[in-house]
């Protein structure tokens, strides 16, 4: 009987220890993974990309789902109601006009990453410099709406100083998001274009021409914050500290970004 009572109580307790051994990492059975949405420039995508792989494979209890589109359309859709935890935004404007109408945590926002906007051209493209665009040999030339687009902001701000806007206003053909102008270049539909440094990372069908001269735009700043809606408010801001952590800085940096913050 003492030997029946023993055995039972063994296998009470190894059943007890095999129900608390899920591997480190794993989702405890029963339990819906946090889907976490970000809002995110365009601008990074790639980037933003292998964070996600990343970040999934560390926290197993989340997922990443991204919403790409340029700044300004972002900051409409949150302002509208739009799902978010998490803005990403490739320009200080949008973040503030969030800011002002209480639609973000503000002591998560953080300035994340810098940029470089440069001058594009097609591959086998003659164009040696900024000046050139005024040429007859440039029929179009690619930017982001100034209004929605902060690339096209800088683009703007950047002509504006090299006295060159208003020279060829009539040949801008103006992009939903940076990426579009990328693809503009890319494609012959555009003789020129202006993006980020970090977008031409990964293309063969074009090639820089030149850097925006220092203090020709405002300094190009990404900012991050959390939603004040958000539903994991937690679990936003462990995302956005991996943002900000050494190993996402590499993968930045991999795709042509200036992380601004670290977290050792």
């Amino acid at each position: 009987m003492k030997k029946l009572l023993l055995l039972g109580l063994m296998l009470i307790v190894l059943t007890a220890v095999a129900g608390c051994g899920g591997g480190e990492g794993q989702p405890q059975a029963g339990v819906e993974p946090v889907n976490l949405t970000i809002a995110a420039a365009a601008s990074l995508q790639d980037a933003a990309g292998e964070l996600k792989t990343i970040y999934e494979q560390q926290q197993a209890g989340v997922k990443i789902t991204y919403n790409f589109a340029s700044s300004g359309t972002l900051q409409k859709q949150i302002e509208e109601g739009a799902p978010a935890d998490l803005f990403m935004s490739a320009g200080k404007s949008q973040m503030d006009a969030l800011a002002e109408k209480g639609l973000i945590i503000d002591v998560s926002r953080k300035d994340l990453l810098g940029n470089e906007l440069v001058l594009i051209t097609g591959k086998d493209g003659s164009l040696s410099s900024f000046e050139e665009l005024t040429g007859a040999s440039v029929v179009k030339v690619g930017v982001g709406t100034p209004e929605t687009v902060p690339a096209g902001k800088y683009a703007k701000e950047a002509l504006t100083h090299l006295d060159l806007w208003d020279k060829i206003e009539a040949k801008l053909v103006l992009a939903k998001d940076v990426r579009q102008v990328l693809t503009y270049v890319e494609t012959g539909n555009a003789d020129a274009g202006l993006v980020y440094r970090s977008d031409t990372v990964g293309s063969d069908k074009i090639r820089i021409v030149a850097a925006a001269p220092a203090g020709s735009h405002k300094p190009i700043v990404y900012p991050m914050a959390v939603i004040k809606s958000t539903k994991y408010q937690k679990e936003a801001e462990d995302f956005a500290g991996f943002l900000q952590s050494a190993e996402a800085a590499r993968v930045f940096e991999k795709y042509g970004f200036k992380p601004l913050e670290t977290n050792s």
